[in-house]
């Protein structure tokens, strides 16, 4: 039996300048020293995070604005497209219910 995905996003009307993502209660972005992974830690579940997704995740304190996060990370990546894919990175993260 399969249940169906969550609400495809809690808070649709949440704009770049004032949705301050932060994770969910309950999940920790986790840096695995002996292995160099970063892993976000779930209730009864581990995710292993790739490329610049635990950088991002990183930024989401609740202080900070989306759009603040984009900006901090082009700074740090000025050829990619940061805006659409850390954008909808989040937002995936929020259906999800791993960030708020």
């Amino acid at each position: 039996m399969t249940l169906p995905d969550p609400d495809p996003d809690p808070d649709p009307g949440a704009e770049p300048d004032t949705w301050r993502p932060r994770l969910a209660p309950g999940v920790v972005l986790h840096h695995e020293a002996k292995r160099a992974k970063d892993l976000l830690l779930l209730p009864e579940r581990v995710v292993v995070l790739e490329g610049a997704s635990a950088r991002i995740i990183a930024l989401c304190d609740g202080s900070r604005s989306v759009r603040t996060i984009v900006a901090e990370l082009l700074a740090h990546y000025p050829e990619a497209p940061v805006e659409a894919e850390a954008t909808a990175f989040l937002h995936d993260l929020r259906r999800k219910r791993w960030m708020r």
